[in-house]
């Protein structure tokens, strides 16, 4: 009997120490997410090849992180849009499961659904955040403890970046020093959060600049960068003019994504000093695809969903692979909960990445993650009385892009009510109305020269790309048309497909709780999903 009681003893004190063993080690988690950000990287230009945009895209920080662990190619957000887009990613469900926090006008977040910064601070982490994590929305910074949890001593003015820089280099002060002054912000900040923590204890932060943001500065990319906007000449995708004006628009665009880079570079240096790289789980994504560009931003197409995501975690995540398992956002929050030894909420739909991440394997590591789930409800465009959202979901394969537009009478990026002929004189003074019009297409110079443009000829199709109402249903194949600009869905010889995706899209709709099916679109229809957004 002694020796029973002995045995059990030794037992409990065996798996007692190991777990006190397992929590020292646990990692810390450094998420580094860019607003905007769709899938531009310098690692993707090797990836995918030469003759993408890819190829002016400078991003030596984050190639050496994808290069030391793991990149996804096939990584999307969840929607295209910024609020319901990190509602899904804090929660780890689909964004039509966190109530007001699946639209981004009108958001309010529901305090009741559960989110892997506060677990992880349940836990014992210590956890912060700079910049942006949850808005626009009630409470802003929902699901990472508010603004209490906000560490930016040194100040914002990165998220402005090309414009402050400008600024300084107007001013007298070299570009040297201008990005200087602007990175020891950024230094500052992550060093003033892991002031904060107890020594041993890990951490979980949160890095949200929101440079990559529109508005940045005409000209920027090349000023500051020395990206050359005539560099990008044949590579502009076919559902965009390949015209000066939007060849500089994306050089600024990627001169913003150079600007994240090289804070990526002062926090891992800053990381390193403190010598921490070795237990840190490092990852890189952004919220979507590119702002004020027709088929980015509130598109469901891939240049608005597909998103780059790069992890590494040396001694855990093996070096240099490239998979294509496919994976939306949604999947991190329980990704970092395992990784952490953190019970991970049956009420999540996500599924952890670090199967995935930790394996040996490149290419298709998991056969089940064959598919991405995106969709969108409300975003800005219902700025009139009336105005209702444009809802979407799709399906994302590796052959298909199917997606169903459940309202095609509607306009997909709002009420061009106000775009008259001749109604606006100049580039310059539609990019400062263009929220009046198109309301979900952000104002920028590229959306300025279609509407204006829009009667040339051989602008009508590039016009209707971005503007025009589309079919209830649209399918691409993409080993044909990479691009997504021609839809097939009524074409007989693809109808075993297309029904095929619709069943199979379907399907997960219902089973994880869609409103936009369970109750025929009847919630996302009516307040507080649609109508006027309360002053309060």
């Amino acid at each position: 009997m002694q020796t029973g009681i002995r045995f059990a003893l030794l037992l409990i004190a065996f798996v007692v120490m190991s777990t006190r063993v397992d929590a020292a080690e646990r990692p810390n988690i450094l998420f580094l997410f860019a607003d905007d950000w769709g899938r531009y990287a310098g690692k993707y230009a090797e990836i995918d090849g030469p003759g993408t945009l890819n190829d002016v895209v400078k991003t030596p920080n984050i190639d050496r992180v994808a290069n030391q662990g793991v990149t996804f190619t096939n990584a999307y957000v969840n929607a295209p849009s910024c609020t319901p887009c990190r509602s899904s990613l804090l929660s780890g469900q689909y964004f039509y499961r966190t109530g007001q926090g699946a639209i981004l006008q009108g958001a309010v977040w529901d305090s009741k659904i559960p989110t892997y910064p506060l677990l992880l601070e349940d836990d014992g982490y210590h956890i912060g955040f700079t910049y942006k994590v949850w808005g626009p929305g009630s409470p802003p910074h929902a699901g990472y403890g508010g603004g209490k949890k906000a560490v930016a001593p040194a100040g914002g003015k990165f998220n402005g970046f090309s414009q402050q820089a400008t600024r300084m280099v107007d001013s007298g002060k070299s570009l040297e020093e201008a990005k200087k002054t602007l990175l020891d912000e950024v230094r500052r900040n992550f060093e003033a959060f892991l002031d904060k923590g107890d020594d041993g204890q890990p951490f979980c932060y949160w890095f949200g600049p929101t440079n990559v943001h529109r508005k940045w500065i005409a000209g920027s990319g090349k000023k500051l960068w020395r990206i050359d906007p005539d560099s990008l000449k044949g590579k502009v995708p076919p559902f965009l003019p390949d015209v000066p004006v939007v060849r500089e628009d994306l050089a600024d665009y990627f001169g913003e994504v150079a600007a994240f880079d090289a804070a990526v570079g002062v926090i891992l240096e800053s990381l390193q000093k403190r010598g921490q790289t070795e237990n840190t789980l490092v990852v890189i994504s952004g919220d979507h695809g590119a702002p004020g560009f027709p088929y980015g931003k509130c598109n469901l197409y891939d240049f608005g969903t597909n998103v780059p995501l790069i992890a590494s975690w040396p001694g855990k995540i093996p070096a240099g692979r490239v998979v294509t398992d496919f994976t939306t956002l949604m999947d991190l929050a329980p990704t970092f909960l395992e990784a952490a030894g953190t019970e991970v909420p049956e009420v999540m739909t996500g599924r952890s990445l670090l199967p995935v991440m930790t394996s040996s394997k490149s290419g298709r590591v998991d056969e089940d993650r064959d598919t991405a789930i995106t969709g969108r409800e409300r975003h800005v465009a219902e700025a009139r009385e009336g105005q209702k959202t444009y809802p979407q979901r799709a399906i994302r394969t590796d052959e298909f892009l199917y997606i169903i537009n459940f309202k095609p009478d509607r306009w997909p990026m709002g009420d061009p009510g106000e775009v008259k002929p001749n109604s606006i004189p100049s580039t310059d003074a539609l990019t400062n109305q263009t929220f009046i019009a198109f309301a979900d297409m952000d104002a920028s110079p590229t959306k300025a020269w279609l509407v204006n443009n829009r009667k040339k000829e051989g602008v009508k199709p590039l016009y209707d790309f971005a503007f025009a109402k589309r079919p209830r249903e649209e399918l691409y194949v993409l080993a044909d048309d990479p691009h997504q600009i021609r839809n097939v869905a009524d074409q007989p010889q693809y109808e075993e497909i297309r029904q095929q995706l619709h069943d199979r899209l379907m399907k997960e709709l219902r089973q994880t709780g869609d409103p936009r099916i369970i109750d025929g679109g009847e919630t996302f229809e009516n307040p507080p999903f649609t109508g006027p957004v309360s002053k309060n």
